[in-house]
């Protein structure tokens, strides 16, 4: 069980007048609650889970609450963007664990970290296996929904640059295994007489395939080209493939 003892401006206590000055909605990104963005809350205890949902939906968000890291692991969550607003200690996995365990998928949520018995080396620990936010008890609810705000953008990036990526993917295996041959001599900026010479062909044939490489990649000019193929390089690269393969 979590040990607390917030403090006047908790998330779970009253909201000053000074607090209430600051409508909580005007930190939440307006897209925030039209793109059916979801937070998560992980956290033993009842009345932390409920008071933290309580304030998250206040602004118009979604929040699905769970008492212990395992449940959350066994939960289905649907593809939209959300991020996770999580107690340190917790019976069973510990926040950190579930941190780790969330780290080895292919698309981790952002994590919010939440405790009453923060210490450095714990704060940057989770910073370092990149927590969004660290917040130490007590702490003002406009705080946690600042904190909730930069999550919910950052996973909104982070399923921006997969679905690009993934797009690029598609164009990628839709080229020829000469296409693809073509595409990589051209991106490294040799001319068409050389990508000619290097794979043994005429210089129409490279013009040829040079053509149906910019179409099927949907690139209006070799900058571009060059671009797309430094994003592909670096996805597979990580994955110790070598995009330019059949």
């Amino acid at each position: 069980m979590s040990s607390r003892g917030y403090a006047t401006g908790r998330v779970d206590g009253p909201v000053s007048p000074a607090q209430a000055t600051t409508r909580p909605e005007d930190s939440v990104p307006e897209r925030a609650h039209t793109d059916q963005a979801i937070v998560y809350v992980v956290d033993d205890e009842p009345s932390i889970r409920n008071s933290t949902k309580e304030l998250v939906e206040s602004v118009g968000l979604r929040v699905q609450t769970f008492a212990t890291a395992q449940d959350f692991l066994g939960s289905e969550r649907p593809d939209v963007p959300g991020c996770l607003v999580l107690d340190v200690r917790l019976p069973g996995l510990s926040g950190l664990d579930l941190q780790r365990e969330l780290g080895r998928m292919n698309n981790p949520v952002p994590i919010i970290f939440i405790t009453g018995h923060g210490d450095i080396p714990m704060t940057v620990k989770a910073m370092k296996a990149g927590a969004v936010d660290f917040l130490s008890k007590p702490f003002r609810p406009q705080d946690l929904l600042d904190a909730i705000a930069h999550a919910l953008e950052r996973d909104r990036g982070d399923r921006r640059q997969r679905s690009e990526l993934a797009e690029l993917r598609r164009r990628h295996e839709s080229l020829t295994p000469r296409e693809r041959e073509v595409m990589a001599f051209l991106v490294k900026g040799m001319l068409n007489k050389q990508v000619a010479a290097e794979l043994t062909m005429t210089e129409p044939t490279v013009k040829f395939h040079r053509a149906h490489v910019m179409q099927k990649m949907k690139a209006e000019s070799m900058a571009e080209l060059v671009r797309m193929a430094g994003k592909l390089m670096e996805t597979v690269t990580e994955a110790g493939a070598t995009w330019t393969s059949g």
